[in-house]
Formats: C-alpha cells, sequence, structure tokens
C-alpha cells in the first residue's frame, strides 16, 4: 500500500508546492509593489480584499491540504531513512511546514488582521501600511523560498525511488 500512496503523496505535495509558491512569487515579485505604489487607502482596501477572497477560494483547501500532506510525509520519512529519497522527503516536509505554514501563522496572518482591523484615513493606517508593505513581503519572501525549495525537494525524493 504505502509502495503507492507515498508516491501519490509526493506528487500532490511537488504540485501543491509548487502552485503555492507561484503565488507568493507574484506577491514578492509585483503584487506587493504594485499596492505600494498606489494611494494608501486604495492599497490597503486592495489588500483587505484580496485577504477576504482568498480564504473563501480553493487556495484555502490547498494551503491546508499540502501542508497536511508535507507534514505526513516527514513523518513517513523518519521511518525511511536510509531508503532512497527518504531525507528529501523529510527535508521537503520539514522546511514546507516551518518555512511556509509556521511564517505565514506567525508573522503574515498578524499583519493581515492588523491591516483589516486599521481605518485605512488614519495616520495610524499610514504608518502600518508602510510596516505591512516591508514585513509581509519579507516574510512573503520567505514563503516564496520555502515553497520553491520544498517543492524541489519532493521532485528529488520522485526521482530517487
Amino acid at each position: 500500500m504505502g509502495e503507492i500512496v507515498v508516491p501519490i503523496l509526493l506528487w500532490f505535495a511537488a504540485i501543491g508546492c509548487g502552485l503555492l509558491a507561484g503565488l507568493y512569487f507574484a506577491f514578492s515579485t509585483f503584487v506587493m509593489r504594485a499596492l505600494g505604489r498606489i494611494e494608501r487607502a486604495s492599497g490597503i482596501a486592495a489588500m483587505n480584499a484580496i485577504n477576504v477572497d482568498i480564504v473563501r477560494s480553493p487556495f484555502m483547501p490547498l494551503f491546508f491540504g499540502t501542508t497536511l500532506v508535507s507534514a505526513i510525509l516527514a513523518a513517513l520519512a523518519v521511518f525511511r531513512l536510509g531508503e532512497p529519497g527518504a531525507a528529501a522527503m523529510l527535508a521537503g516536509g520539514v522546511l514546507y511546514a516551518v518555512g511556509m505554514f509556521v511564517v505565514t501563522m506567525i508573522f503574515n496572518v498578524p499583519l493581515n488582521n492588523a491591516l483589516a482591523a486599521a481605518d485605512p484615513a488614519s495616520t495610524e493606517a499610514a504608518l502600518l501600511w508602510a510596516r505591512y508593505l516591508k514585513e509581509w513581503t519579507f516574510w512573503n519572501h520567505v514563503r516564496t523560498v520555502a515553497s520553491t525549495a520544498a517543492s524541489a525537494l519532493f521532485i528529488a525524493a520522485i526521482a530517487a525511488d
């Protein structure tokens, strides 16, 4: 059974990590810069709209599903150490769970919540928006790199099998 299940989970994780890496890459390379160039209240409103819509989209099942599968693969890899691809599977699972999921929960989500609570026209929002653009984007870069590297590690695990 594991001979079939693990490769399916690896493919799901590799594709899920790749899709999420692409989304994060877009935000890191042009979306956040574009939002930062428009009028502050409009930028805040746009980002808040994105944050509302993303949790109602197919992103969420992919986000949580890829995290769950990555964690399962990391756990399974511990019992398969020494087998071809197990080290890559373990590294990919841990890197994704920590570098994407934990970073999102500890850094990006609280910043999103603070932005949603702010009055876009206030002086406080101006300071928050400047901080948000810098800090949220930095942590998004971390998620981009972690998701991309995890995808590559899962692909390496597939190739090693």
